[in-house]
């Protein structure tokens, strides 16, 4: 019904209409109160509006545009829209009419904004955000406060004495919101929670764990259901299943891995490669309408952060009866896809298997043994070192593949912080990509595909990974970036290829800049979501993609491991049928989730990175200008710390912003500091509470 209502109010209804007015349209006498209730929901999501004369309409319509806040330290905001082909609405900090950071709003369009980007103001709120805000307490005598540590929130909550709950100055704090913004007035709110002092050890972390809503325990009623389940394999679940246990089927993961979602194993046919993919089948420990499942949706993903892993199931099943350890018996979901040497694939069979993995190998050993021939390792694994090798083979076939039809590479650098047992970082060191990385990779790209591709085919309903092409005024920024270094995008930007980007990033991988380069060209992209829309993925190259590869971890893996029981004959229960009919909403939460966990996790690296750098206060360092501002040089280390040289200490000229360079300009002596220029810098302020670090320039 509620498609329906869409479509004819965006289709045939011009003008807002009453209640009663659409109760004729659609014929629903006798039903009245069952259509109040979905014109209600539809009105709380902002699907459809209500005017102040109780008409409604669909946003497109009235000017009007949904979404979430995205605040901004200096007052202002954008309203990010729900359609993906609105562009970013720009709120001036007297538009935002008490709406916060991350708040489900709509605003109307007012005009543009410095006559480029759309201007809005926020007319309603739908959903509030932060009930719950993580902040350092401040004890004054007539007023106390919790200031924020989320800087794009500018407001600061205050606490009346008798809601101080002990908290004492200086403490980090959770405060709970009881009384909204409204106009001039700040929030009110009570502390429910005292985190420790901000210098504690250990509180920094558990401020971003707080921050992001993260749920540090299980509920009981799901420790219960995970104690329920059994240790191990029993002859009744694998009955009906197909049996892998005789292959060489192998897990490759980080040394530090716990929860081992996937497996794999390769052999040689007459036409090239037939190729075993095999996931946790979590979907039969988890069922639908279960206190694991509802659980398991609300967090939606495990969070990695820099000291912990915060888990999306319990640990007796994440490390436990669905992780694929070694020499034990395991329920799978397997893909067995048949690849020729030209790398396609040319059939494939789904089905619920069990397995039992003959090892567990870390990305390091597989490197060793094939780039480094290590006569250890090749003696200790010798009867599966010429699968490995033929893993290898198969996944230089995929990956050319993948690289001729345009799919875009960012292969950053990555770079890990070493904590010691108290905490604190003692080492930042790199992870290079290793041959061992992409074969896992491939295997997991071309099985997404694959099994997103059978469910498209169907035309059903489904969970696709998506990502859209980037919005055309992105790519016209992105070029005039580019200019600097020389370079261009082939195509118009209103329908560019994926390849045009690729073709760029190779001709500048060699390139001093080519990190700077790679990463301003990812921020010009869309994010990649969940959708229960099939889009393709633009920076894979894909018509068609999903997440199948990861269930133990991710909630949308799992709903796909759930379509794929069902399509395989399994019952569906009847939880599942209004799963189905959320599935919208679901696809949505799930990306909302994941992209908190993302930002969690950068904070946390991004604190720890900051804090290993007190220790070399006053030492100097090389490093590349990764971005120039009106207000100084963003300065990159080899390490991959980033800080500000502010222009206030660029004492030896005046210096002037040219934008269209992107460079800082000295007045009398004519010094230009471009993007990805070299410089040496003196570390002079390190701060923790804001994560920023100072440098000086110093002339060579």
């Amino acid at each position: 019904m509620k498609d329906r209502i869409l479509e004819f109010m965006t289709n045939k209804a011009y003008n807002p209409m009453t209640k009663e007015e659409l109760i004729a349209a659609f014929d629903v006498q006798g039903r009245e109160k069952d259509f109040s209730r979905i014109l209600l929901e539809m009105e709380a999501t902002g699907e459809i509006i209500r005017t102040r004369w109780d008409r409604y309409g669909v946003p497109q319509r009235m000017n009007l545009v949904v979404g979430r806040i995205q605040g901004h330290a200096k007052g202002f905001a954008f309203l990010v829209s729900d359609d993906e082909e609105q562009e970013d609405v720009y709120i001036p900090p007297a538009g935002t009419n008490g709406a916060m950071h991350n708040d489900q709003v709509v605003a109307r369009l007012v005009g543009k904004g410095g006559g480029r980007q759309a201007e809005g103001e926020v007319i309603r709120i739908l959903q509030r955000h932060n009930a719950t805000i993580v902040g350092a307490f401040e004890k004054g005598k007539k007023f106390s406060f919790v200031i924020p540590d989320e800087t794009r929130i500018n407001y600061d909550i205050l606490v009346n004495k008798d809601d101080y709950s002990g908290a004492v100055d200086n403490e980090k704090v959770v405060v709970e919101i009881t009384r909204w913004p409204e106009g001039r007035k700040n929030p009110e709110g009570r502390i429910i929670q005292c985190l420790g002092r901000k210098d504690a050890p250990g509180t920094d972390i558990l401020s971003i764990i707080y921050k992001h809503g993260l749920p540090l325990e299980f509920p009981e009623a799901v420790i219960d259901e995970a104690k329920a389940s059994p240790e191990y394999v029993r002859p009744e679940d694998i009955k009906g299943r197909t049996d892998f246990r005789d292959l060489d089927i192998i897990t490759i993961d980080g040394a530090d891995a716990r929860d081992l979602d996937d497996a794999v194993n390769v052999v040689k046919t007459d036409s090239g490669f037939r190729l075993g993919v095999h996931i946790a089948d979590v979907t039969h420990y988890v069922r639908p309408g279960t206190a694991l499942d509802k659980e398991a949706e609300n967090r939606g993903t495990s969070v990695y952060l820099v000291d912990r892993v915060i888990p999306m199931l319990p640990e007796q099943l994440s490390n436990g009866i669905c992780s694929l350890n070694p020499n034990q018996d395991r329920l799978t979901t397997s893909l067995v896809l048949d690849i020729d040497t030209s790398g396609q694939v040319t059939d494939y069979q789904l089905s619920k298997g069990v397995i039992r993995t003959k090892a567990r190998m870390t990305y390091d050993e597989v490197y060793r043994i094939l780039r480094e021939d290590d006569p250890a390792l090749q003696e200790k694994y010798r009867e599966l070192v010429p699968q490995f090798q033929l893993m290898e083979e198969l996944a230089e076939i995929l990956g050319r593949n993948r690289t001729k039809r345009g799919a875009i590479n960012f292969d950053f650098p990555e770079t890990e912080v070493e904590l010691d047992a108290l905490g604190k970082p003692v080492a930042i060191t790199p992870r290079p990509r290793t041959i061992a990385d992409n074969i896992i990779e491939e295997f997991m790209l071309v099985a997404n595909e694959t099994v997103a591709r059978h469910f498209a085919n169907l035309e059903g309903p489904f969970v696709y990974r998506i990502h859209e092409k980037p919005a055309a005024d992105k790519i016209k920024e992105l070029n005039d970036f580019l200019h600097n270094f020389g370079y261009h995008i082939k195509g118009s930007p209103e329908d560019i290829h994926p390849k045009a980007l690729q073709q760029m990033l190779q001709k500048a991988e060699t390139e001093r800049y080519h990190r700077l380069v790679s990463t301003v060209t990812l921020r010009s992209l869309r994010q990649a979501r969940y959708s229960e829309q099939n889009h393709g993925h633009f920076g894979l190259a894909s018509k068609y993609y999903t997440h199948f590869t990861a269930p133990i971890r991710r909630f949308p893996d799992l709903l796909v491991h759930r379509f794929i029981g069902y399509w395989l004959g399994e019952p569906a229960p009847k939880s599942w049928t209004g799963k189905l009919k959320k599935l919208k909403e679901l696809t949505a939460h799930c990306s909302r989730r994941e992209r908190g966990a993302e930002e969690a996790d950068r904070e946390s690296v991004d604190l720890k990175k900051v804090e290993f750098m007190e220790a070399h206060l006053g030492e100097t360092f090389s490093g590349i200008i990764s971005g120039v501002t009106s207000f100084g040089l963003f300065v990159e280390l080899e390490n991959s710390v980033e800080g500000l040289v502010h222009i206030s200490n660029m004492h030896d000229d005046y210096y002037h912003y040219n934008e269209k360079l992107y460079s800082l300009v000295g007045e009398r002596q004519k010094q230009v500091y471009r993007l990805a220029d070299s410089v040496t810098v003196k570390l002079i302020k390190v701060n923790k509470e804001a994560r920023t670090l100072d440098f000086l320039l110093v002339q060579e």
